[in-house]
């Protein structure tokens, strides 16, 4: 495509993205199907300009105030990914004049919102957690996140699945802390290798990883994946299961169960049992209390930890709607505890950093139940061999708390008990 065509596309496709009304994975996928003729390359910089610009929007803003020209033409500009002599050539000389001078602007001259990026709301929360730490956090979820997978330990061992990759010319690295995990840090086509078409691979970040870790999942039990959504947890659990047992696959929307259906088939697990619930107290979830030996519970969230990979959710996101989420957290937790047995395990989980979906959460919980016994992640962690494992915890060790400046994965929570 010509630079010029293409910049047109960017900006297009930036000013859908900054409306909010959907999701912009959504927004971009769509606007993909519409425009089949585009070949990956161009896919690649409409993608990731269009996210550029939702990482860094506070700062691209402030900077197109002295540009002229269409708004989302000056941010696309500014976001645009690909060589800078590809992008010149698309502009006429006021446009590179004013690019020029963009780009002599250091990082010290701005302003704290223009460098962190962030909703005020959103911004004081995480300087009140992280102090002096604030900063390098902001930085990080400016970034794109890299690509990690888990490998099917159902039909391949991780060092066999690396190996695979590199003759496909793919490198990856294993992840530090997740036994079954690969990292990446390029986007390839994965769907059109091997590998991925029997099932021997599937994206999944370490951090979910080390939370289907967490359950602890045996042969010959029974299981509950209680917010199971598309299922990347589910699989990974139905793997640890060794295709044993029994895996319930619960959510409330049959619409996100039904994308586990192909990535299920792939797998090879004959163990997974997919069902849509109406709410948190559905006749199943009745039948079914008392009787489990484990349930995750992989919470309905702001998503705040995975803003590398989701960054319109910092926009679309609000203090009141994460006040009426813990509602909905607290009562889902609630209902899913019913279902474990004496001596089940119970694993609640989020994708979020706020301390109100997480700590406080759990912290409710347990005086809210005394027959449920807090388990300290750190020495779950030891016990299942997860190396450094004090490091993604807590400074108590009681919760794993994983930060994407920290840790290299999205921002998770996990609090795990067992029932007296």
């Amino acid at each position: 495509m010509h630079p010029k065509a293409l910049l047109d596309s960017c900006a297009e496709l930036v000013k859908l993205c900054l409306t909010f009304e959907h999701p912009a994975d959504a927004v971009v996928s769509r606007y993909f199907r519409e425009h089949r003729a585009l070949g990956p390359r161009e896919r690649a910089t409409l993608a990731e300009t269009a996210f550029a610009v939702l990482r860094k929007k506070l700062l691209f803003e402030q900077l197109a105030r002295s540009g002229s020209g269409p708004k989302e033409r000056r941010l696309a500009i500014l976001g645009f990914h690909g060589p800078r002599d590809f992008l010149k050539s698309a502009l006429n000389d006021q446009e590179k004049a004013w690019l020029d001078a963009c780009d002599k602007v250091k990082p010290d001259e701005l302003m704290a919102p223009h460098r962190h990026n962030l909703p005020d709301w959103l911004a004081k929360a995480l300087q009140a957690q992280l102090g002096g730490d604030f900063q390098a956090l902001a930085d990080n979820l400016q970034l794109p996140a890299p690509l990690d997978l888990r490998v099917n330990t159902q039909v391949a061992k991780r060092a066999e699945v690396q190996k695979e990759l590199a003759k496909a010319g793919i490198a990856a690295e294993p992840t530090p802390h997740s036994p079954w995990g690969l990292r990446l840090q390029d986007k390839p086509a994965l769907q059109r290798t091997e590998v991925f078409t029997r099932g021997a691979i599937e994206v999944q970040d370490e951090g979910s990883q080390l939370l289907a870790l967490l359950v602890d999942a045996h042969r010959g039990e029974m299981v509950v994946d209680f917010c199971a959504g598309a299922g990347g947890k589910t699989l990974a659990l139905g793997a640890a299961m060794r295709n044993t047992g029994r895996l319930y696959a619960f959510d409330v929307s049959a619409h996100r169960l039904e994308a586990l259906k192909p990535r299920l088939a792939r797998s090879g697990l004959s163990n997974v049992h997919p069902a849509a619930i109406a709410h948190e107290r559905d006749d199943r979830i009745k039948r079914l209390a008392g009787k489990i030996d484990r349930v995750l519970v992989d919470a309905p969230c702001s998503g705040l930890g995975t803003l590398r990979r989701n960054p319109d959710l910092k926009w679309r996101q609000s203090e009141k709607a994460v006040a009426e989420l813990v509602a909905k957290q607290t009562a889902i937790l609630d209902s899913a505890a019913r279902l474990v047995k004496s001596g089940g395990r119970l694993v609640y989980a989020t994708c979020s950093v706020l301390p109100q979906e997480n700590e406080a959460i759990a912290q409710a919980f347990s005086q809210a139940h005394p027959d449920f016994v807090p388990l300290a992640v750190a020495a779950e962690l030891a016990r299942l061999k997860v190396v450094d494992g004090a490091s993604l915890c807590t400074e108590t060790g009681e919760y794993l708390r994983l930060w994407p400046h920290r840790h290299g994965t999205d921002g998770f929570f996990a609090a795990v008990w067992v029932r007296k």
